[in-house]
């Protein structure tokens, strides 16, 4: 069977087809690397703690008793919400630049 002539790459679709193969190796490994680490973000000053799992699974949530308010539960709702929205946003800024070490800066969607 004949090989394909692709035109600007030399005919070296092999050497081509290895190094996407080890691109897809390398991304999967950081993939699962990023998925297992811890990212922590933290709003209201600290009263709020939270830490994500880069595979984007909460992991825990720390409060500081001053920010129990039982006549303000809306405002400790919010806290929490943003510091795991700022930790998930940690995660994936990560998980992008660490991406784009492997690709070469090719938008790949992640």
């Amino acid at each position: 069977m004949a090989r394909p002539n692709f035109p600007g790459m030399g005919g070296n679709v092999q050497q081509l087809m290895k190094q996407a193969q080890r691109m897809q190796e390398d991304m999967a490994r950081l993939q699962e690397e990023i998925g297992n680490r811890e990212f922590t973000a933290s709003s209201g000053g600290g009263a709020v703690t939270a830490t994500v799992y880069g595979r984007k699974e909460l992991k825990e949530i720390e409060l500081k008793p001053e920010c129990v308010d039982p006549d303000d539960i809306e405002m400790l709702q919010d806290l929490i919400i943003s510091a795991v929205n700022e930790a998930l946003r940690i995660a994936d800024e990560t998980m992008t630049a660490e991406m784009g070490k492997i690709t070469g800066g090719m938008n790949l969607g992640f």
